[in-house]
């Protein structure tokens, strides 16, 4: 009974069990839903939403959200190719000067929610809305294409059967983990979210923890559009619509707690990849699409229900 206590007090297994029987359920239902090339439309699926949500998982631990990662997403991607294609910047320039960008709106949501006092909610939902119009406003509405032959070139390329945008994630998620789990910073990340007075007390700078998850988070969003607009070789103003939504199911589904304080970035990947599962394995056993979505929903729901259960019985 202790050895159950022991293995279901680890964060991730909450999502492991299910995501097993999932996986277990479609190939059962399917024989070819663990096909090679299943397995890798599952795994470069991830990348773009994941590397965003591995800035997510920083920030909810940390005890704040951003909502605005999707249009932070887009408007970088486009601002990348508009400084390769009109203004004539070189790739490497422009890509350095995007991300920078995605940190920058990363730091005004931070210094405006931590500083000012606006809840998180509505300066990133504000912030949503200015990235999504200046998008439109930098490419008028239009896609902005031909990029360079090394952004193209980078695009196509797939290291042992898989693109370099999952390659880059994967990269991500190690270094993540490792950064939470292991370091003073990780740490600080953890107290930050878990009781911030006591925190501050213990002579943490909490303000900026907090800045510093959202400067990441608006990073890791950069990233992410721009390795989307390098894979499908067009800066398209479409670019990050929605990801927000599944940033967020993700990171609550893989165990973080919308409380702060709680989750890991394994966690976050297992969410990611039971979404990716969920997804994949209804299309391939002929489930209506939308299904897909209402999947979702009941699964987030059940996440957050889990946490607070998890919670409520620390407590008692």
């Amino acid at each position: 009974m202790q050895k159950l206590k022991k293995i279901w007090a680890v964060p991730e297994i909450g999502i492991l069990l299910p995501l097993l029987l999932c996986v277990a359920f479609f190939t059962w239902v399917s024989p070819a839903f663990l096909g090679p090339e299943s397995v890798r439309a599952i795994l470069r699926a991830l990348a773009f939403v994941g590397l965003i949500a591995v800035g997510q998982t920083f920030l909810m631990i940390a005890g704040e959200i951003d909502l605005s990662v999707g249009s932070v997403a887009g408007f970088c991607a486009i601002a990348s190719a508009w400084l390769m294609k009109t203004a004539h910047w070189p790739a490497a320039a422009a890509i350095v000067a995007a991300v920078t960008l995605g940190a920058a709106l990363g730091l005004v949501n931070g210094w405006v929610t931590v500083r000012i006092g606006i809840p998180a909610f509505i300066t990133t939902l504000g912030m949503l809305y200015i990235a999504k119009g200046l998008n439109y406003l930098l490419c008028k509405g239009y896609p902005i294409y031909p990029l360079p032959a090394s952004v193209q070139d980078f695009g196509k390329a797939e290291p042992l059967g898989l693109s370099c945008a999952f390659w880059v994630f994967l990269l991500a998620i190690a270094a993540g983990d490792l950064l939470l789990r292991f370091t003073v910073p990780g740490r600080k990340v953890y107290a930050t979210g878990g009781n911030r007075e006591v925190a501050h007390l213990a002579g943490i700078h909490t303000e900026a923890v907090k800045i510093g998850c959202f400067v990441l988070c608006g990073a890791l969003a950069a990233v992410g559009g721009i390795l989307l607009m390098a894979q499908i070789n067009v800066g398209q103003p479409e670019i990050g619509v929605g990801w927000e939504l599944d940033v967020i199911a993700s990171t609550v589904i893989g165990g973080v707690s919308l409380f702060g304080g709680v989750g890991t970035v394994v966690g976050t990947f297992l969410g990611l990849l039971l979404m990716q599962v969920i997804r994949t394995g209804l299309v391939t056993t002929g489930v209506n699409t939308h299904w897909q979505t209402v999947a979702v929903g009941v699964i987030m729901i059940l996440a957050v229900g889990l946490d607070l259960w998890r919670r409520k019985a620390k407590i008692s």
